[in-house]
């Protein structure tokens, strides 16, 4: 065989490999002497990620920071129930930029090298808590509008239920659930139940997963702040007597991250400042400080 063609036929196969790595995604299994920390999210549009993906958002990604893909999305080659280095839209095909991609790679730069961060996403952009509750959430996805209901399917009808799958499955590869991210409670304006509804969703999960009562740490994150003109901003209140609900939930405050002219959702730079909060928050209750 000529040179020239045998550098050709190897530069194929070199090709065809890379291309092979890169649609296998990222392995959850554990190397011995690594951890996997997982972390549950969930939520309505804050956390499911509304603003623009920028440039500088998608680049410098430490592989040891996760997304366990939730739904398949045929656009970016991701496979529900595989692992994949955590290069924005970690959420749905076409969701943007969320607190968690932030808390991610605050909590990797700043955790052991033998330590990595995974992180799963269920979250429906304008939902309620209800579609979390397990004894509620077919009366409300009935009652909800079609756009709802479109967003729904893509987890075959229970967003719960998907979470909870994919909790299993972490878990099955060696991953330990260290934390739950919650942001929702826009559509639930004005619901003084709203804790209690939250500590009965918490309870499932940690009931599903075979976790301990209170054992996991929940980190719910505030509203767009008054000093932003959030348009909900007087929910902070009632967001912030969770603790008292919950003797695990630790809330993430909001004062000085960036808003939108919505004055609900934040921008690209108030979601990497409050990803940031959640992050520094979680790393203070393992033991580390930033």
């Amino acid at each position: 065989m000529r040179r020239s063609n045998l550098l050709q036929v190897l530069a194929m196969f070199l090709m065809g490999y890379a291309m092979a790595g890169c649609a296998a995604g990222n392995s959850g299994k554990q190397e011995p002497g690594e951890e996997l920390q997982v972390y549950l999210c969930f939520g309505q549009s804050n956390m499911e990620g509304n603003a623009k993906i920028e440039a500088q958002d998608s680049v410098g990604i430490d592989k040891r920071f996760m997304v366990l893909q939730a739904v398949d999305c045929p656009q970016s080659g991701r496979i529900r129930g595989e692992w994949y280095t955590a290069v924005p839209p970690l959420v749905r095909c076409y969701t943007g930029l969320f607190p968690a991609d932030y808390f991610g790679r605050t909590l990797v730069a700043n955790l052991p090298a033998h330590i990595k961060v995974g992180v799963v996403n269920v979250s429906i952009g304008g939902c309620s808590i209800e579609l979390f509750r397990k004894d509620h959430y077919q009366e409300y996805v009935e009652t909800s509008p079609d756009w709802l209901k479109n967003m729904v399917h893509e987890y075959d009808g229970d967003p719960y239920k998907r979470l909870i799958e994919m909790g299993r499955l972490a878990q099955k590869e060696g991953g330990i659930i260290k934390g739950i991210l919650l942001h929702q409670v826009e559509t639930n304006s004005g619901d003084k139940q709203w804790p209690e509804k939250v500590k009965e969703v918490y309870d499932s999960i940690l009931s599903d997963l075979s976790l301990e009562p209170d054992s996991v740490p929940l980190l719910a994150g505030e509203l767009v702040n008054e000093d932003q003109n959030g348009a909900c901003a007087w929910m902070n209140e009632i967001i912030q007597t969770l603790p008292e609900v919950i003797p695990n939930a630790y809330v993430i405050p909001s004062a000085g991250c960036e808003g939108v002219e919505d004055r609900l959702h934040f921008s690209a730079a108030g979601y990497r400042e409050l990803g940031k909060r959640y992050a520094q928050q979680m790393l203070s209750i393992l033991g580390y400080e930033i």
